[in-house]
């Protein structure tokens, strides 16, 4: 069972390193293609279009038939497509490949997610952290790789991107019987249960949350470089640090509070850590020096360590249709996240980049209210 969990972990973490890459290569493409920042930017869209908003279809698709067998496939596919992308020569086929390389990572979620909670006993949110986790860490390496490769050899680097996939996957292959578990419910086998409705309003009001939490995440990695260049002229490599920062310490947060939650109780632990955050975010504008990096470094934590705690809430919340809760809590409320950019976007804007900062401090108590209304856990649940 152990090296079930270390094999997920790790096609995880292969996975989401591919789709971590792509927006540090965007600087690569546009100076080899000479395209503009609007179709720069509509690569990443068509990545999160395949990426993240069909996942709910594969898991409603996992929750009916076996698909065991996309854990060594999905990875490689994701490799495959973002390594391509470093011969394109055209605007058309890059995006071809940014979309195989979505459909990959698309593909495993569901699944990998619906798995590593079969996986685990009583502590699933202790169990599916860490295999979160491997997610968040590939996301924060994957830019680092990605240029560090195409420093040395080019943008022609990007094919070296498929051999940690390569190699992740031919261990899934070898150890795939690891990775079999007995539960009936995870392979969406028998009959369904008829959902309440109050286990329908939790998981869409879980699903709200997840996605505000989401735009507060995106939103301070993606304005904390504006704000430390533009307003405190800043040195644009410490900025670059600061957003590293922010993503990494997410990930460890991750790992970290999956286990603190099965101890004092999911909700109970959702419910502090975004009133805990909110505060966080807000002492950003009083700190300067380390103090920046050491407030982010415990905000992005508490942040994000209860990534893996609600997609563990919605699972339970539907225990019969795991892939599809699945697909939902990941994919469907990043890509709202990743979306809630643009309104972020033109409140910079009209309003600055320091205001937008303090409205995305505010978002984690918006999420804290609609936690609120999460009826949790469900009257079938037992642990």
């Amino acid at each position: 069972m152990k090296k079930g969990k270390l094999l997920l972990t790790l096609s995880h973490l292969a996975t989401d390193m591919s789709q971590g890459a792509l927006p540090a290569l965007l600087p690569f493409f546009r100076e080899a293609m000479n395209f503009s920042y609007t179709l720069a930017g509509s690569v990443v869209l068509f990545s999160n279009l395949s990426s993240s908003i069909i996942q709910p279809i594969f898991g409603f698709i996992s929750d009916r038939v076996s698909m065991r067998w996309v854990l060594p496939l999905s990875p490689l596919i994701a490799a495959f497509g973002i390594g391509l992308t470093g011969f394109a020569k055209s605007y058309f086929f890059l995006v071809l490949c940014v979309i195989v390389s979505g459909i990959g990572v698309a593909l495993f979620h569901p699944e990998g997610f619906k798995v590593a909670y079969s996986m685990t006993g009583a502590k699933k949110a202790t169990g599916v952290s860490l295999f979160a986790f491997g997610g968040s860490l590939g996301l924060a390496l994957g830019p680092i790789l990605a240029i560090w490769l195409c420093s040395i050899f080019g943008i022609g680097g990007t094919i070296f991107l498929i051999l940690p996939s390569l190699f992740v996957s031919l261990l899934i292959i070898l150890y795939f019987r690891a990775l079999k578990v007995e539960d009936s419910k995870s392979k969406g086998e028998g009959k369904k249960e008829e959902l309440t409705r109050r286990q329908k309003i939790s998981f869409s009001l879980l699903a709200i949350l997840a996605t505000i939490r989401g735009w507060t995440q995106f939103g301070m990695a993606t304005y904390i470089p504006f704000y430390y260049i533009n307003h405190l002229r800043g040195d644009p490599l410490i900025a670059g640090k600061l957003a590293t920062t922010f993503l990494l310490s997410g990930a460890v947060g991750t790992l970290i509070g999956g286990v603190v939650a099965d101890k004092v109780g999911h909700k109970r632990f959702l419910l502090f850590t975004l009133l805990l955050s909110s505060l966080l975010l807000n002492l950003f504008f009083y700190t300067s020096g380390y103090q920046t990096f050491l407030l982010l470094t415990i905000s992005g934590m508490v942040l994000m360590s209860s990534f893996g705690t609600t997609t563990v809430m919605g699972q339970i919340l539907l225990p019969t249709y795991l892939g599809m809760a699945s697909g939902i809590m990941v994919g469907l409320t990043i890509s709202a996240g990743g979306l809630g950019l643009t309104l972020l976007g033109a409140v910079a804007d009209r309003w600055g980049v320091p205001f937008t900062i303090r409205v995305i401090s505010f978002l984690p108590l918006l999420a804290f209210l609609t936690g609120l209304l999460v009826k949790y856990p469900p009257r079938s649940y037992r642990v």
